[in-house]
Parts: C-alpha cells; sequence; structure tokens
C-alpha cells in the first residue's frame, strides 16, 4: 500500500466509525436484540444466607375480579395478576406499586364449571388462569378457564391485527381504564380448563395442565413465528392435573395429580408418562428446592410436605391452615411462602434439612390464592392475591443476620 494514503485512510476510518456511533442508529455490537438467543439459560441470583424473617409492612393493591394468580417477571420489574371474573391481566410496576398496563380480553361466550355443584354453567372463554414469562419476559402465556387452551401475550411487540379467525381481541388499557391500543393473541388449543404452565429454561417448550382431559400438552415454542406455539404432545394422566415442576438436570417433569393421591412422572426426551410417586391425597401446587426434593402442598388435608423425587420417600411435612394453594420460594430457596384459601393466611416457612420451621403466620383476607416472591439481599416482598376480595397484598420482610 501506498506509505502515503494509510494516514489519510485510517484518518477516513476513525471519522467513519465517530459518526455511526453518534448517529440515531447504533451500530450491530451495541443495538439492542429483539429476539435474543432463545437458549439462554435463565439463572437465580445469589443471595447471602439469613437466620430469620421480621414483618415490615404491608400494602393493599386494587386488582380485579376474581385474581388467580400472579407472576413476576425475570428482572423482577413487573408482576402480572390474572383475574378469572375480570377477564383481564394487570401490569404492576413492582417499585412503584402502580398498574401500567391493564389487558382486558373482549368477552365470547363460553362453558364454565361450577366446583361446587359439579357440573358446567354458561360463562364466557377469557378467564386468565394462570401464567408463566418466556423469551426475556417478552410473551406472557396465559391460560384461559374456558376457552380449551392458552394464549401468548406479545408484550412489547404486539400483534396489531388478526391473524387467524380465532385470534382473541385484547384491549390495552391504562391504569384508568382507557383503552390506548389493542392487541390480537392466537389462541391454541391444549385441552378442557387448561390450569398451569410451565416452561424449559432455554424457552424451547411449554407444558400446559389440563384438569378435564386428564391430560399434560406439550409444546414446541418459537418466539418469532405465529402461532408461536405448537403442540407436540398430549401426555395421559391419572386423574385431574394441576400443578407442574419441570427437573432439567434429570430430565424430567413432576406433575401433582390434584384429584388423587399421586405425582406423575413424565420424560422430558419422549414426553411420555413413566410413573406415579403414591404421596398424600389432593396434592395441588408443586416445587422444586435447590436441593431437589419436591415441595407438595396438599388442599385438603392442610398441609405441605417435602419428597424425595429419586425415591417417592416423605422426607418432612408440616401442618398449615386450611386450603393451601400456591406456593413460592424465596429465590435464595430459604423460605417457602404458602396461601391458605379457607384459612385467610400467609404462612411462611424456613425450609431447614429436616423440616418446615413455621416463621410467620399472617392474615390475608379475601381467599388468598396466588403468590409471587420479590427477593433482594435484604428483604422479601410476598406479593399475594386474593380472589373473593380481587385485591393484592404485599407483605414486606426483612432478613435477620445474627
Amino acid at each position: 500500500m501506498n506509505k502515503r494514503l494509510t494516514p489519510w485512510l485510517l484518518t477516513l476510518s476513525f471519522l467513519w466509525i465517530g459518526l455511526s456511533c453518534q448517529s440515531g442508529e447504533p451500530t450491530k455490537s451495541t443495538q439492542p436484540s429483539k429476539n435474543p438467543p432463545p437458549n439462554k439459560v435463565r439463572k437465580s441470583p445469589e443471595f447471602q444466607p439469613s437466620d430469620s424473617l421480621s414483618f415490615l409492612e404491608k400494602a393493599v393493591l386494587d386488582a380485579s375480579g376474581g385474581t388467580k394468580s400472579v407472576v413476576f417477571s425475570k428482572n423482577m420489574n413487573f408482576l402480572y395478576a390474572m383475574n378469572l371474573e375480570g377477564m383481564s391481566v394487570y401490569e404492576f410496576d413492582r417499585k412503584q406499586r402502580k398498574i401500567t398496563r391493564i389487558f382486558q380480553f373482549k368477552a365470547t361466550p363460553g362453558k364454565g364449571w361450577d366446583y361446587d355443584d359439579g357440573k358446567e354453567i354458561d360463562s364466557y372463554e377469557e378467564k386468565p388462569v394462570e401464567a408463566f414469562l418466556s423469551h426475556h419476559d417478552s410473551i406472557l402465556w396465559v391460560s384461559l378457564h374456558n376457552a380449551g387452551g392458552i394464549v401468548p401475550i406479545r408484550l412489547f411487540e404486539p400483534q396489531n391485527k388478526p391473524l387467524g379467525k380465532t385470534d382473541k381481541l385484547i384491549y390495552v388499557q391504562n391504569a384508568q381504564g382507557k383503552t390506548q391500543d389493542t392487541l390480537f393473541s392466537p389462541i391454541i388449543l391444549t385441552g378442557k380448563t387448561p390450569k398451569v404452565i410451565s416452561c424449559t429454561s432455554d424457552d424451547r417448550y411449554l407444558m400446559v395442565s389440563n384438569w378435564h382431559s386428564y391430560n399434560v400438552s406439550v409444546l414446541e415454542i418459537n418466539n418469532r413465528t405465529y402461532p408461536f406455539g405448537k403442540v407436540i404432545k398430549n401426555t395421559a394422566v391419572s386423574s385431574i392435573p394441576r400443578g407442574i415442576v419441570m427437573d432439567e438436570a434429570a430430565n424430567l417433569t413432576y406433575v401433582a395429580i390434584m384429584g388423587g393421591s399421586s405425582l406423575a412422572v413424565i420424560d422430558n426426551k419422549t414426553w411420555e408418562k413413566t410413573t406415579e410417586i403414591k404421596v398424600a391425597s389432593n396434592p395441588r401446587h408443586i416445587l422444586q428446592d435447590k436441593k431437589g426434593r419436591l415441595l407438595v402442598s396438599f388442599n385438603s388435608l392442610g398441609q405441605i410436605a417435602c419428597v424425595d423425587p429419586s425415591t417417592g420417600t416423605l422426607l418432612f411435612k408440616a401442618s398449615t391452615e386450611a386450603q393451601p394453594r400456591t406456593m413460592a420460594l424465596s429465590k435464595s430457596g430459604e423460605y417457602l411462602f404458602v396461601t391458605c384459601y379457607s384459612g385467610n393466611r400467609l404462612m411462611v416457612y424456613k425450609v431447614l434439612d429436616d423440616r418446615f420451621q413455621l416463621m410467620h403466620s399472617i392474615e390475608c383476607p379475601g381467599k388468598p390464592v396466588g403468590v409471587d416472591v420479590f427477593e433482594d439481599n435484604e428483604s422479601l416482598e410476598a406479593w399475594v392475591c386474593s380472589y373473593s376480595s380481587g385485591t393484592i397484598t404485599v407483605h414486606r420482610f426483612g432478613k435477620v443476620r445474627d
């Protein structure tokens, strides 16, 4: 190369780079990706252990009718509340404790279920039950009680026109209920009365428990291609399924058979049921702690239990107030929060090697059912939704280190 041209070319190169960085369009290396790698595994933060929890305060937030479940975004900035009777999903800013958006479904006639009388009733399809966030908090998967399936709500890249005849219309409203936008979401049929949704950490496979179909649907998901999920397997179980936990280290999924006395075990390679673990009657929710043990709530018995999944051995158990429903583990794995529906209490336990140690039993009126937990190194917040009052109560605790 001509030595006289070299400085001139270098000057032009640096000038081009500088202009690129100053322009409104970021360079490729700095531009946020709208489609992050789907196989990036979610990791939980690490916190210093604590000896106990001190109750600090509570705050009551308005949600909507029949608030059924709550789930935090992975970054812990937002909480989503599924309002079954309100036919809506509320998005809350966690720090401000305020509603940021309301996703209000357009109601269409459907058949519901009267759990007291055990019969079908006239109702509406769009009644949210449970939810799961995938793809870096960009898709909220919601089970619709009476629609026979789930909907993927694209939170930041909304679908503004219907792409299929059965797409669900959703009105996006502000905190005052004023409609700001509309979006459409495909309904992916899974089974009758879908409930709990779980997902692999690489956001590739989704599982849904179908209450009245006595099966669990397995979906392969793709966040870029409509309808974003496809059922590849319906795995039959012995009775009514509800809670799901996926043990990816063992390539197994455990399903609480709420209509019976067992946990169904599903092979994650074939999606076939391989066996059942015998437990007490009416298991509802199921979690896995950092030691690989299964934590189970038994709705009718008023109990929680710790089970060794490899042997099916009951390791220990504890009594709760009436009808323990949803459970949530702190991110550190130290504390278990249990909502007791008829008992109108939030129970807080420390999970030890050989027992559950009761730390707090807090009055929580209005039939508490769903709970999720925020945690940092100094405190914990349990966000509890109450079904009959349509409220969310934020219980804040301080970590005590002796």
